[in-house]
């Protein structure tokens, strides 16, 4: 039986300007903890030939699949603002698998060791940031949020040097692509035409073959990918999700969540929330996505100029057109995001009023995100008594009356707020709990974690203790793993 891959690799026949040519660095005693099956169904894949030693050697890089062409990706980025060239600097492409329906897949691994781009890092990645992005990179596809995925971890039997000696592992990850907008910044800064339309070209090609005739291309591609990432960003909003580091080498092109480093989600609601250790002054707080998202996409636009027009203020005029769009589409799609969360059908003028209320209380008040909206779906797993206080009911009838209109029925408004009101998020003290035991050797947890984290929109029993928030979450902080 063969596992089924096949790959038709297509990145790695760009110029060297665009890459590394690298295999992994092999590790000294690679150990299988965790393979996603799920996925790999999904991929045409089967393992189920191969023991876990023969899965451990492949997924630690020590041995390759046929048809395999390892690189390791240039890429630059506005990291916090302050532009530097980069790449990846512990993370390796091994090839494109193409599943039975012909879709194409990054098959990347990360924490595969030193490149070209490593700077001063040692190239390795840690077991608890791994199997963070693995948990988080899958809660976010159960809650129907584009993502990049996670197929496998192994350990590596070495040890990497943090702030303390820990566990070496390998995730490896699965993308559309992992393009980035500083892909296009890295190519673009070496100033050099040819390089920059042959990456456009590339793009659109594996991505956005429907704007190939047309006139206008850069601007469409502007446009698609704006109107991509406005809906992502407003999926994150919807779960409270917290990206934690906004670079624009985090921004795919193909619209996918990228990197999962210090992400977390929002428990009591507050529009400034920030859980990354290294965002002292609040950049990629939780309210500063969308805005950070229009900087990022302004960055790209830049990039595109030359191939806009030959007339720079020209092609400057008409790429300001295109991201001038972002508050009224972003407002418009949040506005709908958050009448979908309270069952709202249609509009009314006094829909945002309605929802911003809602909001200010639950600021106010330091209450619970998700569980709020399980409160109004009568789903909530215990009684608080917030809800009884005046303002609150004084916005609740305000709330009934609106359900009202548009021929509502409860019937449809809980079906729709069921549908985009996750019941169970990946809780920070749960992943932390999960991640904790999982260095300890026992990985239980986290498998009833991911088990619990499926199909997240549904009622289950024995939730009770994943939907709570924790009561010491206030110092509550996240790292790169880097």
């Amino acid at each position: 039986m063969t596992i089924g891959w096949c790959f038709d690799n297509t990145y790695s026949k760009l110029p060297n300007s665009f890459k590394e040519n690298i295999n992994p660095v092999p590790v000294r005693k690679p150990k299988l903890v965790i393979l996603n099956n799920v996925l790999a169904k999904e991929l045409n894949l089967d393992f189920s030939s191969l023991d876990n030693k023969k899965i451990s050697e492949l997924f630690s890089g020590n041995s390759l699949p046929e048809g395999s062409d390892s690189i390791a990706q240039a890429y630059a980025g506005h990291q916090f603002g302050h532009f530097t060239m980069l790449g990846d600097g512990r993370a390796v492409l091994i090839g494109e698998h193409l599943s039975k329906n012909k879709d194409r897949y990054d098959i990347q691994f990360k924490g595969s060791g030193k490149t070209a781009f490593s700077r001063n890092g040692d190239g390795r990645a840690a077991l608890g940031p791994m199997l963070r992005e693995y948990i988080i990179s899958e809660a976010m596809h159960n809650l129907g949020i584009p993502t990049t995925r996670s197929l496998a971890v192994v350990r590596t039997g070495e040890e990497v040097i943090r702030e303390t000696s820990l566990h070496g592992a390998v995730l490896t990850r699965v993308a559309l692509s992992h393009i980035r907008v500083g892909t296009f910044q890295y190519i673009a800064a070496r100033q050099k035409r040819d390089e920059l339309e042959m990456l456009f070209n590339y793009v659109i090609e594996r991505h956005y073959p429907n704007i190939k005739s047309s006139k206008k291309k850069p601007i469409d591609l502007l446009e698609i990918v704006l109107d991509n990432q406005i809906d992502l960003i407003v999926n994150w909003m919807r779960v409270g999700f917290i990206h934690g580091v906004m670079n624009t080498d985090n921004m795919s092109i193909s619209g996918e969540t990228i990197d999962y480093g210090p992400c977390a989600f929002m428990d009591v609601y507050d529009p400034k929330t920030v859980f990354s250790s290294i965002d002292q002054m609040g950049r990629y707080a939780y309210c500063n996505q969308p805005v950070i998202c229009k900087w990022n996409l302004t960055r790209f636009a830049e990039c595109l100029i030359p191939l806009i027009d030959h007339d720079q203020k020209k092609a400057i005029e008409q790429a300001t057109e295109i991201i001038d769009t972002f508050e009224k589409k972003y407002e418009e799609k949040w506005l709908n995001m958050m009448r979908d969360k309270l069952g709202l059908f249609g509009v009314d003028d006094k829909d945002k009023s309605l929802i911003l209320d809602l909001l200010t209380w639950m600021h106010q008040k330091k209450k619970d995100y998700t569980n709020t909206f399980c409160h109004l779906m009568n789903l909530e797993n215990q009684k608080d008594r917030d809800f009884e206080d005046n303002d609150f009911q004084n916005w609740k009838k305000r709330w009934q009356d609106r359900l009202k209109i548009k021929n509502n029925t409860p019937e449809k408004f809980i079906k729709l707020m069921r549908r985009v009101n996750p019941l169970v998020i990946p809780r920070n003290h749960k992943v932390e709990e999960a991640l904790s035991e999982a260095n300890q050797g026992n990985l239980k947890p986290t498998i009833q974690f991911l088990e619990i984290l499926k199909n997240p929109y549904n009622e289950k029993k024995n939730i009770d203790e994943y939907q709570m928030p924790s009561l010491s979450n206030k110092n509550y902080k996240t790292f790169c793993g880097t």
